[in-house]
């Protein structure tokens, strides 16, 4: 048979082929009408298989029609168009971030929010969400449109109105103090209920505007917070004059009374307002210059961690000098360890707040508000006959740490738990998207 030529050589194929010197082995016309070598042909079916059991890998090509990458990688044959494209259906499902985002950095944010992740992002063929976010911030028609350059983001302004909101409460506070030592009688009560109200209303308005504004906030929340800074105020004495069998009169609204008021930690929370607005605007201006420059969410969320912890930092030590300043003027202990405690938990409660994780802090300030309450009513329920076991937890605290110990363990556990729960939440690039609120 060696007249048919080709017919003789071992393994031929019934269909006409051409043989290659090289590996001894036919090739088939479909598997490349050019000739090429078997070896580029097991790896385009090895290249098929890989298609066929993980699905078509589609771009998109300059015109914006959708490409299959793999056939891009061949120039002997045509790509092939397919109908899938998973950006625009990505797109799709979320068309009002896309529309009202600003640059690209706004629609990463709002994807990180719905639970994208850069591993996500790897899906559509980008290497992070930050990609990803860009290609869906050029893709998305605008009216008036502007080349699809990233940006960075604008820090918020210092606006004057909400900086003199932030230094009324402390200011008013002091003129009630002021007022306090001055009045007697009667007259003490009404600048006491006077100053309380006003000193409440401009604590509402301070944190109405500005870093510390929130688009969420709710009664129970602000009852929680009015609660432990009473406690502040009237708690430590309470206590005290409760575990001796008090009080036996109401407070004279001095520190030698037989219900003691503790004013020089009130007063230091009072003009700590100024300071908590700063650092947590400080927080925030920070927070989107590195938005900005990183190209990563886990990059962004590496470097908010400090910042963070930073802010909170420096919150502490300017309440340390508010409160050893307010107790070497009005004669009184400082009382550090409450009151910074207290000042910890209110700040992260409120910067929580502010960026929308508005359910955590309630929680937590319920918690350390029960809590303080708890070991009130025990004190008093001791009284009752056959109740004396009730009081033995917190009287085994008096008598080791004192009346302190009650607030600084309730408020300090808070603070921890916020606090944690801040590195989780305020670290992400959605918590600093631009909100709609003026900062």
């Amino acid at each position: 048979m060696n007249g048919l030529g080709g017919l003789d050589r071992p393994g031929a194929p019934t269909s006409a082929g051409a043989w290659d010197e090289r590996s001894g082995e036919w090739l088939d016309d479909h598997d490349d009408a050019a000739g090429a070598p078997a070896g580029l042909a097991g790896e385009r079916a090895s290249e098929d298989r890989v298609s066929a059991d993980r699905g078509a890998v589609v771009g998109t090509s300059v015109d914006g029609t959708s490409v299959d990458r793999a056939s891009a990688a061949r120039p002997d044959r045509p790509a092939r168009r397919t109908g899938a494209d998973p950006v625009k259906a990505l797109m799709h499902r979320h068309r009002e971030l896309c529309e009202r985002a600003v640059d690209p950095l706004d629609i990463a944010a709002g994807l990180e929010a719905h639970g994208i992740t850069d591993r996500t992002a790897a899906r559509f063929l980008h290497r992070d969400v930050f990609s990803l976010a860009e290609e869906m911030y050029a893709r998305t028609p605008r009216d008036g449109e502007e080349p699809p350059g990233t940006q960075p983001l604008t820090p918020p302004r210092a606006r004057p109105d909400w900086i003199l909101l932030t230094l009324l409460p402390g200011a008013l506070c002091a003129a009630t103090v002021t007022g306090l030592h001055l009045t007697h009688g009667q007259s003490r009560l009404i600048t006491a209920a006077v100053g309380t109200l006003v000193v409440t209303l401009a604590l509402r308005a301070a944190v109405a505007r500005g870093p510390l504004a929130g688009r969420h906030i709710t009664r129970p929340t602000a009852t929680r917070i009015g609660w432990l800074i009473a406690y502040a105020l009237l708690g430590d004495g309470l206590l005290r004059a409760a575990a001796t069998g008090g009080p036996d009169a109401l407070p004279t609204g001095t520190a030698q009374g037989p219900w003691p008021l503790t004013v020089a930690p009130v007063l230091a929370l009072a003009l700590s307002c100024a300071p908590a607005a700063w650092c947590a605007h400080l927080l925030a201006v920070r927070a989107r210059h590195r938005l900005s420059a990183s190209r990563a969410l886990k990059d962004f969320a590496t470097s908010a961690k400090p910042l963070l912890l930073a802010t909170l930092a420096l919150y502490l030590g300017a309440l340390t000098a508010l409160l050893t300043l307010t107790g070497t003027t009005l004669h009184e202990p400082a009382a550090y360890p409450q009151t910074l405690t207290l000042g910890a938990l209110l700040l992260l409660a409120r910067l929580l707040t502010a960026h929308g994780f508005t359910q955590a802090p309630a929680l937590v300030l319920t918690a350390a508000a029960s809590a303080e309450a708890t070991a009130l009513a025990t004190l008093f329920a001791a009284r009752l006959p056959g109740c004396a076991r009730l009081a033995t937890p917190v009287q085994s605290l008096l008598d080791i740490w004192g009346p302190a110990a009650i607030p600084t363990i309730a408020c300090g556990t808070g603070a921890l738990t916020l606090l944690l729960h801040a590195m989780r939440t305020l670290t992400r690039a959605s918590a600093h998207a631009p909100q709609d609120h003026p900062c």
